[in-house]
């Protein structure tokens, strides 16, 4: 459900106990049901990312798919029956994008033990058919974070995350972490854009423009948006300051919903949704799914940095080094 996201393969760390799975399903008989969160397709980020590691295993996995959207202000009651309709719909395995889904994933997978169940950010979704999807989210974001205190000329950058959550705080904790390793003493403005159990955060672009326009008001030249579909209003406020701003989840100044605004987008956090929503949906396909957390981190290319553009060629090499430091352990990163 954040801001969130390519290759990949079947290196990436993984760890959890085997679901059990005795022999792979015939990939043309696999049905595969994906719930959305808000904002759906065509977010631009977290939701979109997800899409593509989707359509990727239609294309070559040659699965079915059916797909669902979530709605602003629903109830965990609407996400489990949405869930239930496509495990009752005979959609095996059913992917919930998003950690919101997390009381719901647990529920529903114990009516349905025979499907299995793979939730994007949340790992307290518990069960022999759930798979957890993880990313090291704040090491994506020391980069960026590198990236925005290096471009600075006034030594003050901004953070806009969506909804304050466990989640977004890795986000925040990773820049604030990357910038500060450049210079100590950089000033870092920060804003949440709603409260849970308030999740419109997520999917409200005016309050995205409102609150980066604040930031860039009071001297910051960088901000660095976790807000999903708010993020652009972000890029709004970034063009019409004459600022930078820095995306997030997928290369966000690539994508022709944001072709307005990839001047201002010097970077993007890429959290690769799809490629473990495709690892997901393959390893089901063989028969080799395992339940418990699967973890995508830097080393595993789960998390990077974006460079279209050539905005921040100048100084790829300084944040390379950091990049480096942190899959040796060198640097270890914190999530909160």
């Amino acid at each position: 459900m954040a801001a969130a996201a390519c290759g990949g393969g079947d290196d990436t760390t993984t760890t959890g106990a085997s679901a059990g799975a005795s022999s792979a399903p015939a990939a043309a008989q696999v049905k595969v049901g994906l719930a959305y969160d808000i904002g759906g397709r065509g977010d631009g980020s977290f939701n979109d990312a997800a899409a593509a590691g989707l359509d990727k295993a239609e294309s070559e996995l040659k699965v079915e798919k059916k797909e669902l959207e979530a709605t602003q202000g629903e109830t965990d009651a609407q996400k489990e029956e949405r869930l239930r309709l496509l495990a009752s719909g005979g959609y095996n395995p059913v992917v919930a994008v998003g950690f919101a889904y997390s009381g719901s994933v647990a529920k529903v997978a114990k009516e349905f033990p025979d499907v299995k169940f793979a939730i994007v950010d949340d790992d307290a979704a518990k069960g022999d058919n759930i798979t957890n999807l993880m990313f090291a989210e704040e090491q994506g974001s020391f980069l960026v974070g590198v990236a925005a205190a290096l471009k600075s000329e006034k030594g003050n950058i901004g953070f806009v995350g969506g909804v304050d959550v466990p989640l977004i705080h890795k986000f925040e904790a990773g820049y604030e972490a990357g910038a500060k390793a450049v210079k100590p003493d950089i000033k870092i403005q920060s804003k949440y854009l709603t409260q849970p159990p308030d999740f419109g955060g997520f999917g409200d672009p005016a309050k995205g423009k409102t609150a980066a326009q604040g930031m860039y008001d009071a001297g910051a030249d960088v901000v660095y948006q976790a807000a999903g579909g708010s993020g652009a209003g972000v890029f709004e406020a970034a063009k019409a300051a004459n600022a930078m701003a820095i995306g997030v989840d997928s290369d966000q100044a690539a994508l022709p919903a944001y072709a307005d605004f990839k001047d201002v987008i010097i970077t993007s956090m890429t959290k690769k949704v799809d490629v473990a929503v495709f690892d997901f949906l393959k390893n089901f396909t063989t028969g080799t799914v395992k339940s418990g957390p699967s973890v995508y981190d830097l080393k595993a290319g789960g998390v990077d940095y974006s460079t279209t553009g050539g905005k921040i060629d100048d100084i790829k090499s300084q944040i390379d080094e950091y990049k480096q430091k942190i899959i040796s352990g060198e640097i270890t990163v914190p999530t909160s």
